[in-house]
């Protein structure tokens, strides 16, 4: 007699109907409204919400170049001129041309580096990149909060990696000299990553604090600047010019999705590293080119980001105000350094979706709400965009309803259960 039992098989799909993951579990209450919800008309402060007009909060459209007339024609024009297949392939097959060669010396140029190469999507380009940087004998050393595109990318390397706290450049110091000692072994390389502005709470990398640890370590430096790229610095060339170390950095990274408006991204260094990375990056080799039509959108938005000071000092001027007036009420904001306004309060996941339901439904405010486990248990965050685009009277109509949720969250008018919520 056998003395193996039969294997009792679990279903894939019956798995996946058990285990939803921290965010799905949610999802019979959440879809379409708290998650997945649809805003519709025009790319504006004002949207529609459910057939509802509401002040919205929550696109990443900074400087507002997402419906800038001049943008639409560009794009629109694009668009007439190439359609939306033009270059097919990808770029080393069949999917080169000019004008992507020239905007991506745009692209150095603005940001001082050598070289640029335009991929077609930031977050799969993000990833494939630092697979394509390092291999078994490197070590990674990243930052604890970076985004999901940088952790997947970590995920492929199949050498070492060591995590730092968030901005804790002494743990850092620790992290690198536990790699040095590695790739003292194994003959190999280190890579540090982090953010230049981080997208959650909007505090930047401590860029030139990292950078000052080269003068007693040999590591390269990447940063993902999706958040700081239009937005930051002087010239708007990101959270490493408003830190003085952009000739410091050398893999530049950002997309087209934040403040362009737009969909792509691109990356920057020396012109050896790029020519590196257009021959490796898998995610790039084997998928299609960025459609031209979009490229030529992009130029205009980098014209307009490098010619028009005023739509950078447009959106401080709502930054300031916003931040400002919310703090002189009270509300902890706490360590952003950008225009990425986080509200931190406390309560229950089913406090948070009456609250938002109320701000959405009788303040018409539209902003996103974070809880756990992006945040900890009992914090709700209320995440706000400001753009170049808002008014001043928004941020008063915004500030004034928010100090009403705030005395009604405290007074205990959102408190029940998550399976009473009616929408």
């Amino acid at each position: 007699m056998s003395q193996f039992k039969p294997f009792t098989t679990l279903d894939l799909f019956e798995k996946l109907m058990t285990d939803r993951g921290p965010l799905g579990k949610h999802s019979s209450v959440a879809h379409g409204y708290f998650a997945f919800p649809k805003l519709e008309g025009e790319i504006a402060p004002r949207m529609k919400f459910r057939g509802k007009e509401v002040l919205t909060w929550s696109l990443n459209n900074y400087i507002g170049l997402a419906n800038h007339p001049e943008v639409r024609k560009a794009d629109a024009e694009g668009a007439t001129k190439y359609g939306l297949g033009y270059p097919m392939g990808s770029r080393m097959m069949s999917g080169n041309s000019s004008l992507i060669e020239e905007f991506e010396s745009q692209l150095a140029q603005f940001t001082g580096k050598e070289d640029a190469m335009v991929v077609n999507f930031g977050y799969q380009a993000c990833s494939s990149m630092i697979d394509a940087l390092v291999d078994r004998h490197d070590v990674i050393v990243y930052d604890s909060e970076s985004h999901a595109c940088i952790v997947d990318g970590v995920r492929l390397h199949q050498g070492k990696r060591f995590v730092f706290p968030h901005n804790d450049i002494a743990n850092l110091r620790k992290q690198l000299e536990r790699g040095t000692k590695l790739v003292d072994q194994t003959g190999g390389a280190i890579l540090v990553i982090t953010e230049g502005v981080f997208g959650m709470a909007g505090d930047m990398g401590r860029l030139k604090e990292i950078v000052a640890l080269k003068k007693e370590f040999n590591f390269r430096l990447l940063i993902d600047d999706a958040h700081g790229f239009g937005a930051m610095g002087a010239t708007g060339a990101g959270a490493a010019e408003a830190q003085g170390v952009q000739d410091d950095i050398d893999i530049y990274f950002s997309t087209f999705a934040k403040s362009m408006g737009s969909i792509g991204g691109f990356i920057a260094s020396n012109e050896q590293v790029i020519n590196y990375l257009r021959y490796n990056t898998r995610s790039q080799i084997y998928a299609k080119t960025l459609p031209m039509a979009f490229v030529v959108g992009n130029m205009k938005r980098l014209e307009l980001i490098r010619t028009r000071p005023e739509l950078r000092e447009n959106l401080w001027k709502v930054v300031n105000a916003l931040q400002d007036g919310l703090k002189k009420k009270g509300f902890n904001l706490g360590v952003t350094e950008s225009p990425v306004t986080p509200v931190f309060l406390s309560g229950t996941e089913a406090e948070a979706a009456q609250m938002i339901i109320d701000l959405r439904e009788n303040y018409a405010i539209f902003c996103s709400i974070v809880i756990y486990p992006v945040v900890p248990k009992d914090v709700m965050m209320l995440r706000l965009i400001p753009t170049a685009d808002h008014t001043l009277a928004d941020v008063e109509s915004t500030i004034i309803a928010f100090a009403a949720i705030a005395e009604k969250l405290k007074a205990g008018a959102y408190s029940g259960s998550l399976s009473n919520i009616s929408i």
